[in-house]
């Protein structure tokens, strides 16, 4: 599932500054290659016991992901279920519960990245 209209969508943020604002807000930089980072936030549906991950993917538009200045570029956010032993499973709609904390944590991404 595509979140449009976050906000987030185009944002520019150095490495080091990107990787602080998702700490704060429960993201950890998980996927990563020289030119592009994806950051992943679990939201449990206790009640379907059930995992979603909120991820958000970006791409380096200056310099290459081991050096803290590089600035990077958000190109994407998006939801997906975790599958056993597959993966993420991006086509189903999350309950409102799961959906209320990952608009939530966007929002508090977005603030913190433009302050």
């Amino acid at each position: 599932m595509i979140f449009e209209n976050t906000g987030l969508d185009g944002l520019h943020s150095d490495l080091a500054y990107l990787d602080e604002c998702a700490e704060k807000v429960g993201f950890i930089r998980w996927q990563w290659e020289y030119y592009r980072a994806t950051y992943d936030l679990k939201i449990e549906d206790k009640k379907n016991q059930a995992e979603y991950f909120l991820r958000i993917n970006t791409r380096a538009v200056e310099g290459r992901l081991e050096k803290p200045d590089t600035i990077l570029k958000i190109e994407a956010v998006y939801m997906g279920k975790a599958t056993f032993p597959h993966g993420l499973e991006y086509e189903s709609m999350a309950p409102q519960p799961v959906m209320n904390v990952a608009t939530k944590k966007i929002q508090e991404l977005k603030a913190l990245l433009e302050a």
